[in-house]
């Protein structure tokens, strides 16, 4: 999914996956192993009954040293192989967003994950916007974390 043009803060990544899109899609869009993979997310619940389609909500639970949090998130882009793009604070908000698109390349998949900010959640509203600009740079790292641990487990799932 294309980021908005009125963005106030974005990272981005690349990594080739040995695996099919389809196989590194049905992993990013494991909500509960995500926490396998990433260094600040705990996994997820998807709630009313969904199933990650687009519209779904879900519960994404996240940790950053002693700080606990869990965030109302929504599904804005569900095409297996393709795309798995949702937003915290739902659609509507048009807050904290992050991407999954997959590829088709010689390897077996270019998965790019993506992270933008239209909006700042509320509890950065009220931080300097130094601490916000901190927090934007440190989201590469953890993007380029959670990608090669896809990556891992892909190839070690679907090799």
């Amino acid at each position: 999914m294309e980021r908005a043009a009125d963005v106030i803060a974005h990272q981005e990544a690349s990594i080739e996956v040995a695996a099919s899109p389809e196989a590194v899609y049905d992993l990013v869009s494991d909500l509960a192993r995500m926490a396998d993979w990433s260094p600040e997310s705990t996994g997820g619940s998807w709630r009313d009954g969904g199933t990650g389609q687009v519209g779904d909500f879900f519960d994404g639970s996240n940790k950053a040293g002693d700080f606990e949090w869990v965030r109302e998130v929504q599904v804005a882009a569900a095409d297996r192989g393709r795309d798995f793009t949702f937003v915290a604070g739902g659609v509507e908000n048009n807050r904290t967003w992050w991407s999954y698109e997959m590829v088709p390349s010689g390897a077996g998949t270019t998965l790019t994950e993506k992270w933008w900010v239209v909006n700042k959640p509320p509890v950065w509203v009220e931080r300097p916007h130094d601490q916000f600009l901190e927090r934007a740079e440190a989201t590469l790292g953890m993007i380029e974390t959670t990608l090669a641990a896809i990556k891992a487990t892909a190839e070690a799932e679907n090799g």
